[in-house]
């Protein structure tokens, strides 16, 4: 058990172990998005880091195939920070939040030694998506590519600089894929630590293994902040998801089934 996992079994609680809680059609979310762990600011500029640390948190209520409602922030800015460069992050989550009709409605600002931000968000579903529920022979898919939010960071690191329109950036979320599929999908869930560990959570939480039908390269399957979705459904399903998948535009990579074993994670940690 890595440290993550040791951190969160101190919690005994039923709501736990989803992308979001869900309580009487309401769905809690809180994502952290913190400078020199998630960005450098010499990567973004404050709009995107804004923009960007609302639609991670926005990821984990569509994941749940829930309408987000209301967001609540945390900002913790360096003492330095300019005026200008609150406006831009002031404008950036006011931008993610207008393109899915959130109202933020408060949340707390503090002085820090640099800049630091949560977000909670709320949301409201009549059928949330749970990552349980997989049984033997269900069948695995992703929709997106992966490996370039990795690909993008490695430059990032290596000083070099990224397409504006890079994934790392502007992520694109699955909404209209979500609810247009929600009655064939069985569970699913945002990549957000990489497939292969992502993957891990679920065959854990359903006690199962899987077994790959198409080959993935360990680029793309540790690959983390791809923020396409996980999914898995029945078999029997198959034609009727990709219907759904070229309805709404969303490429869709069907590459294993799940099976009688034990899955074993190829990536490292990304927390801890």
């Amino acid at each position: 058990m890595n440290l993550e996992n040791y951190f969160i079994s101190q919690f005994n609680n039923k709501h736990i172990g989803d992308d979001a809680a869900v309580i009487d059609d309401l769905v809690y979310s809180k994502d952290a998005f913190f400078e020199n762990v998630h960005f450098k600011t010499s990567w973004m500029s404050h709009y995107q880091i804004a923009k960007k640390a609302m639609l991670v948190n926005i990821s984990d209520a569509i994941a749940m195939n829930a309408k987000p409602l209301f967001a609540l922030l945390s900002v913790a800015m360096p003492k330095e920070i300019t005026k200008g460069q609150m406006r831009e992050l002031a404008q950036g989550f006011r931008d993610a939040a207008n393109d899915y009709n959130i109202e933020i409605i408060g949340g707390d600002t503090i002085s820090n030694t640099k800049l630091d931000m949560t977000v909670s968000i709320i949301s409201k579903t009549n059928t949330p998506l749970y990552r349980t529920k997989i049984r033997n022979g269900y069948l695995f898919a992703y929709t997106g590519e992966l490996g370039s939010s990795a690909k993008d960071l490695k430059k990032l690191m290596n000083l070099g600089s990224i397409n504006k329109k890079s994934k790392f950036v502007n992520i694109k979320l699955r909404q209209n894929f979500i609810e247009k599929s929600r009655r064939i999908l069985q569970a699913g869930m945002d990549i957000s630590d990489g497939l292969y560990s992502d993957l891990d959570k679920m065959a854990s939480l359903n006690n199962i293994g899987v077994k790959f039908t198409q080959k993935i390269l360990k680029q793309q399957g540790c690959s983390g902040e791809e923020y396409e979705m996980l999914i898995a459904f029945d078999k029997r399903d198959r034609l009727k998801l990709l219907r759904r998948a070229q309805q709404t535009r969303t490429p869709l990579t069907i590459f294993a089934r799940a099976i009688r074993s034990k899955y074993t994670n190829r990536c490292k940690a990304h927390h801890f």
